[in-house]
């Protein structure tokens, strides 16, 4: 699946730079607002960055936006549910570093200085580092930290061009399992806002 959908990406931005009246290139920088949905534990929102570049390739309406970008996502565990069925208030925390590269498909609405836009597409999310801290009430389910090293999503949003400027608020939607545990279950989601600046 994952396979099927980067090839249609790698053919639509193959298509857009044939077909393109314009090409830009940028820089952002913004905030996460991560939560890891865990089918064996409560969780809180933890706040990250995230920094890199993006390209814009497209016509008159139609654009593709490809990006790269390093970024910092997180979760605080506030009590888990163990083997028999009761929930142990207990505190545990992780934080990845990751290179996220997704693959917008868009359109624009307004005059070349000053537009709207509503974008959506995969992303993929490499993890570059994880760190973990987890109280000792957590030592019961000895795989549920164990994580994989890339994970799978959908953005969607939508953003202002002022200018040079830009700013995207966005939802990301994680579509895979991080976990390696057979047993527990952990999905990615945030929301970003960034704020982006054209240099070409």
């Amino acid at each position: 699946m994952k396979k099927i959908i980067f090839s249609i990406a790698f053919l639509t931005i193959s298509w857009a730079s044939a077909q393109a009246q314009t090409f830009n290139l940028g820089i952002k920088a913004g905030v996460n607002l991560a939560k890891i949905d865990a089918d064996f534990a409560s969780e809180e929102n933890r706040l990250g960055y995230q920094v890199g570049a993006w390209a814009r390739i497209g016509g008159a309406s139609f654009y593709v936006q490809p990006e790269a970008y390093i970024g910092s996502k997180g979760n605080k565990f506030i009590s888990f549910t163990n083997n028999s069925n009761t929930e142990i208030a207990a505190e545990g925390k992780v934080k990845f570093t990751t290179l996220d590269v997704p693959v917008l498909l868009g359109t624009k609405f307004g005059s070349k200085n000053y537009n709207i836009r509503v974008m959506a597409g995969p992303v993929l999310s490499l993890i570059l580092d994880d760190s973990s801290t987890f109280s000792s009430a957590y030592q019961q389910a000895t795989d549920f930290d164990n994580y994989k090293n890339q994970a799978f999503g959908l953005q969607a949003g939508a953003g202002v061009d002022v200018g040079s400027i830009s700013v995207d608020l966005r939802y990301e939607a994680g579509l895979t399992n991080i976990s390696k545990s057979e047993k527990y279950k952990q999905t990615p989601n945030l929301f970003q806002l960034s704020l982006g600046f054209k240099i070409l």
